[in-house]
């Protein structure tokens, strides 16, 4: 077998160990409040319990116990700022603590600090956020708000400076299936990134018949809040909308997105470096003004061209935030 050749199969094989990898994170990540077994986690990536351990350890940078546990807390980080009514005992529990005690030291472990402490931490931060946050984008108001008659949707209509007009709308969002590509690492900025993780999406959806638009929808899922996850360890998904039974294989995976209310912040954006602004804007500015708060399910954008295609080079995206009444 000449070179070429062996190094093609080393990365087919490569490809289906990252797909199992990726198939128990996201078996863990919507089982948090569970118990989990060595056990079933090695039945859910096909590895044999002896093996895997070492297989998850060799692939994330992690002990499974290790990612376990920071998710956990990670999560419970997130709730205690955005949940202020929920009790910690109740949080802890939810993300899978066995109970008080042992969360308060893997909490103080992780942060230095208890979680209430934390939990006032941020509040107050936010607090300073929201009143300095216009600066953001100068020149931001709320230029209507109404209830949709045909959908009953509660839409705001913001007018941002440069007489840009931005619609956030309260809605119900469908669930999708998607297949995707995983990036875990720093992505912020990085345009290369997020094109080349399409590109290997596209290239095995196109053959395969699977991008049937306008039904198709193009988004990217973010699984971490870069506030609290290292920086390193961030996970994005470049995703593509595909039928609940389609098979996949290798780097390609299958995940499921939950549906459920949302806000939904349309954009025209000039350029990639404007999207944090617009996250920004859409947390920082309007949601605290809005009578709604985060919920605890995956935030995402829809892309809805190709900002390539464009004359002005405008993309145009829908940023997706799963809400809750406050």
């Amino acid at each position: 077998m000449n070179d070429a050749r062996k190094n093609k199969k080393g990365k087919s094989k490569r490809r289906e160990y990252v797909s199992r990898i990726n198939r128990v994170i996201d078996y863990i990540d919507t089982n948090i409040d569970k118990d989990f077994s060595l056990k079933t986690l090695a039945e859910v990536a096909c590895f044999s319990q002896f093996h895997f351990h070492r297989i998850f350890k060799a692939m994330s940078g992690e002990t499974l116990a290790q990612f376990i546990q920071r998710l956990r807390i990670e999560k419970a980080a997130a709730q205690l700022i955005h949940w202020p009514e929920k009790s910690i005992t109740d949080i802890a529990f939810d993300c899978g603590f066995s109970g008080s005690a042992a969360f308060a030291r893997a909490f103080k472990a992780k942060f230095q600090m208890s979680a209430s402490q934390w939990r006032l931490k941020n509040c107050l931060q936010n607090s300073k956020i929201c009143k300095t946050n216009s600066n953001i984008w100068k020149d931001f108001h709320i230029s209507s708000y109404y209830i949709d008659s045909v959908t009953n949707n509660l839409i705001w209509r913001i007018q941002m400076k440069e007489k840009k007009h931005i619609k956030i709308e309260v809605k119900n969002m469908p669930e999708f299936h998607v297949a995707y590509v995983r990036h875990i690492g720093p992505y912020k900025g990085n345009n290369e990134l997020f094109e080349n993780l399409f590109i290997k999406l596209m290239n095995w959806a196109g053959p395969r018949g699977l991008l049937n638009f306008p039904k198709t929808t193009v988004m990217s899922v973010y699984h971490d809040d870069p506030n609290i996850t290292e920086e390193n360890k961030l996970r994005t998904s470049a995703c593509v909308t595909v039928p609940e039974t389609t098979p996949v294989e290798g780097e390609i995976g299958k995940m499921k997105i939950p549906g459920g209310e949302f806000a939904v912040a349309g954009f025209e954006l000039s350029g990639s470096e404007e999207y944090e602004k617009a996250w920004n804007m859409v947390f920082g500015d309007w949601l605290p003004e809005s009578g709604y708060q985060p919920d605890d399910r995956l935030c995402y954008e829809i892309y809805h061209n190709n900002p390539k295609e464009h004359p002005e080079g405008i993309h145009i995206v829908d940023i997706c935030i799963p809400v809750k009444p406050l």
